[in-house]
């Protein structure tokens, strides 16, 4: 079976911490962008695999995402 999660990216000063939207105790660092994917990947997984042998229930995608466009004032005007 598959599922689907969103993941969030933010570059930091070591590289890029990356996140689970739906289930934020999913986090992880990488130096690389595609290094942060995998190790994510690889803590999905592995939460996963201990929420199935503690009976858990895992959490499902109930997010919705929409860009928000705003003009930024200048400081002067702040």
């Amino acid at each position: 079976m598959l599922s689907n999660f969103t993941a969030k990216y933010k570059k930091i000063s070591s590289g890029y911490m990356g996140q689970i939207v739906e289930w934020p105790e999913v986090i992880t660092e990488g130096k690389t962008l595609e290094e942060c994917r995998e190790m994510l990947e690889d803590a999905l997984k592995e939460m996963m695999l201990a929420y199935f042998q503690l009976k858990k229930e895992i959490p499902q995608g109930r997010f919705l995402f929409e860009p928000i466009t705003v003009e930024v004032p200048a400081a002067a005007e702040i």
